[in-house]
């Protein structure tokens, strides 16, 4: 964390808020006064100083209007410093964005964020602190409380302020079995298996390695390699073009099932491990040879607060269209009901990816020909999200943390705002270890008996040499 720079004098802990002379016309030199009500509506919202994210600041829009703040300043305690945001950045309603200002100036324990107009002297909004950020600095609410000390970090959505997803319910038993058994053969995988996701008798696995697994039932309840088609030892995994090695951390699957493509989230080009690569993968697994070439790239990078490149995507999961427009889900990118007519041709769903950094769950439309929308922003209630299950049965969608969080799981619905909200807090079963479980899946409704049905766990770590392990959950 880049905050080196001396901090002067001692300051209380106070927010500055410029509404008063920003609504009184003409009171902005050379600012027109419909200008100074809309630059109004925008206020810091979150800042963090300390921990895994870089230096930040996050803008919150909580007017009704989009608002172009192209060429806006942001600084710390000394006019000297200056991030100036990029020409073509807007801020739609209900909107917000954050800003890696570390290349520019650090952010430290004594310290303000305040945010000029283009013209470098006209104040929107200023916020000063006295202490790091632990781990962020967070209106309550948005956009218009008081700031207060969050235990997690939401840029680029709402705070935790405990009525969203980072929630305030409290862990209870896991909701299934308490022992766990391994479900691969000894060493079959080695480190670095993540993701998982099951269709039907198949299991899919993403390797951090830059591999995808096809596993199939091996007659005892577990999974074996696929030995035909070229999947015995999996296939490696190239970007668009042939090149790079995607860190594949999460994968899914759409309606369609894997014959309309199976979709990898990968944080980095494993080529260059030091340069975050925030990617969604379409990968063709009809096709023979021992890899695969990505037909397409959505990269999410420069959407998204920046990580450090081994703290980025870690899940990924689809939910149709057809349950987010039924229950009534808040597009974040218009504030208006979710409307997929309003997009082009698409999954026929919503991708939502999960961060291990940060903790956030972000939900994009991935339009076929490459394009993107983010449509939501929350957080998941944990430091750091390894896996995210759609559950189409219980129209529940799971976020779940590795060894980070004590092997936490957490169920999130959509609320009557439209918003997903944690709904339940799962430890995980007592009969298993803390492992470094980064991949999670369910079984479907119809592997029900007696009211339980299987979920694996993928152990990234390999622990005792195996790295699948299988448990039950209440149907």
């Amino acid at each position: 964390m880049t905050a080196s720079i001396a901090r002067r004098g001692c300051r209380v802990l106070t927010r500055f808020l410029v509404a008063g002379p920003l609504l009184a016309a003409g009171a902005l030199t050379g600012v027109p006064s419909a200008h100074a009500a809309v630059a109004d509506d925008v206020r810091i919202n979150e800042v963090v100083t300390t921990g895994d994210v870089n230096d930040s600041i996050e803008l919150f829009n909580k007017g009704t209007a989009t608002i172009d703040i192209s060429g806006w300043i942001l600084k710390d305690d000394d006019n000297d410093h200056k991030y100036k945001i990029a020409s073509g950045t807007t801020l739609s309603p209900g909107g917000y964005r954050a800003f890696d200002v570390h290349n520019q100036f650090g952010l430290g324990s004594d310290d303000k964020a305040r945010l000029y107009l283009a013209d470098d002297k006209t104040l929107v909004d200023s916020f000063s602190w006295s202490k790091h950020s632990d781990p962020s600095w967070s209106r309550c609410p948005d956009g218009a409380g008081d700031f207060k000390q969050a235990a997690t970090v939401t840029l680029g959505g709402p705070n935790a302020c405990g009525s969203t997803g980072g929630g305030t319910t409290g862990p209870v038993a896991w909701p299934g079995g308490s022992s766990v058994a391994t479900a691969d053969a000894a060493n079959v995988f080695g480190e670095d298996l993540s993701g998982l996701y099951q269709e039907g008798d198949v299991l899919w696995g993403a390797q951090n390695s830059g591999k995808l697994w096809r596993l199939v039932r091996d007659g005892s309840g577990g999974w074996k390699p696929d030995t035909t088609g070229g999947w015995n030892s999996g296939k490696t995994l190239r970007f668009p073009g042939g090149s790079g090695s995607p860190d594949s951390e999460g994968v899914t699957l759409t309606g369609s099932g894997s014959a309309g493509g199976v979709f990898v989230a990968s944080e980095r080009n494993g080529d260059a491990s030091g340069t975050s690569r925030l990617s969604v993968l379409k990968y063709d697994v009809t096709v023979g040879g021992s890899s695969l070439t990505a037909a397409t790239e959505w990269n999410l990078t420069s959407d998204l607060p920046k990580t450090d490149p081994n703290l980025g995507f870690e899940g990924i999961t689809w939910i149709p269209d057809a349950y987010l427009t039924g229950a009534g889900f808040k597009d974040a990118s218009t504030g208006a009901a979710y409307a997929p007519a309003r997009y082009s041709s698409h999954s026929g769903g919503v991708f939502f990816v999960g961060v291990e950094g940060t903790g956030m769950i972000y939900g994009y439309v991935l339009a076929d020909s490459g394009s993107y929308t983010r449509v939501a922003s929350f957080g998941s209630g944990m430091s750091g999200v390894m896996e995210l299950q759609w559950e189409p049965q219980a129209t529940r969608l799971w976020a779940v943390c590795d060894d980070t969080c004590n092997g936490q799981h957490r169920t999130l619905k959509l609320d009557a705002t439209g918003t997903f909200t944690t709904t339940a807090v799962y430890n995980r079963p007592s009969g298993m270890p803390n492992y470094n479980n980064e991949g999670f899946s369910l079984a479907g409704a119809d592997e029900c008996v007696a009211g339980s049905k299987p979920v694996y766990w993928a152990d990234d770590s390999n622990d005792g040499g195996h790295a699948l392990r299988k448990g039950t959950i209440t149907c």
